[in-house]
């Protein structure tokens, strides 16, 4: 047990993260040894997971607890007070000014992405001294991202194969459900900055452990592989080679961006890996109970809503009840949809006499035919995300009388967030199930 411990501090520890980003050409313009006083800030500071305000009062923002510095449920802000990933004892890091008559060049980044509903503000100011590292982790980051999600699994449905598509779509969302959860129930910060540069911050109001990403990043391709092997006539080396680099690049590009430690994704990959061994013998018999049975969609929206409800009922806010909403949202979206297109014999499954399938032979008409459908297909998910957003935000606002002037605390609450993204995303996931292949189908793109 001790060299257990002894480990998983080795793993945990920020200076290794840093040194890291040092190797692949992070360098951080800051002064980290400068103080940041209250003038400097201004009153209006956006307070981030493990932050506390002065007066003690919560403010409905994300508090650190656990990790040894809290107490009793409701006393859960950081025993120091500062924000998520800042070192105790340390004020937070000011952006220290560029040298004079340097170029400053596409290298210097001044504000990473954020998340503008956690409002947060890291003006950290750092230097990209390799642009081969910075877009290949920047792309193995997007492998975790909504953005990566709404192109991927349409194009495995629409253009690959529905079957393997639906099941990808389960496992991810148990994998990506029991993570989030596992987050709130360990509640590790955020690796501390200093000595890590933060190139990321959409994500920073979450807890650590484990990676989500890094658990997505093993848990999709490798799903991939072992779903198609026997289905499809292709090198099995090379679809495990690929995975292989997918979840070594989702991985890295985490610890690249500062916002995990190894110890998170080596943990996210593993969970995965445990997940994926429970749960990939039921997806078979979960997909059938989807498509054939009678009451599925009543039973798939209750469990899914439930597990949103009561999964999440801490008393703190955090961006990770929001994802989560939206992953089981998508995820019942997608399973009424497959109920609806078996009972109206949409899309149906190749019997088992035709496996193992060739790879169809690419040529322009095949090509284009799915770059077309992916196009047309993508447009429409996104206006029904948009008009769906633009309905169901005001909508709960009213119902449960919740103020809509601030549109960003109205968002952070429970009634509002949940069914938004529940609705909205489920919206979605059936849309792309069902309604848009209906689409291609009158279409002739099918």
């Amino acid at each position: 047990m001790a060299l257990f411990h002894r480990w998983a501090t080795y793993l945990q520890d920020p200076e290794k993260v840093a040194r890291f980003q040092r190797l692949c050409g992070v360098e951080a313009l800051l002064d980290w040894g400068s103080g940041a006083s209250e003038e400097k800030r201004g009153p209006d500071v956006f307070l981030t997971n493990g932050s506390c305000p002065a007066d003690g009062e919560g403010d409905g923002r994300h508090r650190l607890r656990g990790a040894g510095d809290v107490g009793e449920k409701g006393d859960g802000c950081h025993s120091n007070g500062m924000k998520n990933g800042v070192v105790s004892g340390e004020a937070e890091p000011q952006q220290a000014p560029l040298e004079e008559g340097k170029p400053q060049g596409w290298g210097v980044k001044r504000q990473p992405r954020r998340n503008s509903l956690t409002g947060e503000s890291m003006p950290q100011a750092f230097r990209i001294h390799s642009r081969f590292f910075y877009y290949l982790f920047t792309l193995g980051t997007e492998l975790g991202n909504e953005l990566f999600y709404i192109l991927f699994f349409p194009f495995c449905i629409w253009n690959m194969d529905a079957w393997m598509g639906r099941r990808l779509i389960i496992m991810w969302v148990w994998v990506m459900y029991v993570g989030q959860c596992t987050k709130d129930v360990v509640r590790w910060p955020r690796p501390a900055s200093p000595p890590v540069v933060k190139l990321e911050v959409f994500y920073n109001s979450e807890y650590s452990m484990p990676s989500t990403h890094a658990m997505a990043g093993t848990a999709i391709p490798l799903t991939l592989v072992l779903l198609s092997y026997g289905r499809w006539q292709y090198p099995v080396l090379y679809g495990l080679v690929l995975a292989a680099c997918w979840c070594l690049l989702v991985c890295c590009s985490r610890i690249y961006m500062g916002m995990h430690s190894i110890l998170d994704v080596i943990a996210g990959f593993l969970y995965a890996i445990l997940i994926l061994a429970i749960f990939l013998p039921a997806v078979d018999l979960v997909d059938n109970f989807n498509l054939t049975y009678k009451y599925a969609p009543l039973i798939i929206i209750s469990l899914h809503l439930a597990l949103g409800v009561f999964c999440f009922t801490l008393d703190t806010w955090s961006t990770s009840r929001g994802d989560t909403s939206q992953i089981l949202g998508c995820g019942a979206g997608v399973a009424c949809g497959s109920h609806m297109n078996y009972i109206l014999g949409l899309m149906p499954d190749p019997s088992p006499e035709m496996f193992p399938m060739p790879v169809p032979s690419f040529t322009v008409t095949i090509l284009g035919k799915a770059m077309l459908r992916l196009l047309i297909g993508v447009v429409i998910l996104l206006l029904i995300k948009t008009a769906m957003k633009k309905v169901t935000i005001p909508l709960a606002c009213k119902i449960f009388r919740i103020p809509y002037s601030d549109i960003r605390q109205a968002r952070q609450r429970m009634e509002v967030e949940l069914p938004y993204r529940y609705i909205t995303y489920g919206m979605v996931g059936f849309t792309l199930m069902f309604l848009i292949p209906s689409l291609f189908c009158l279409m002739g793109l099918s």
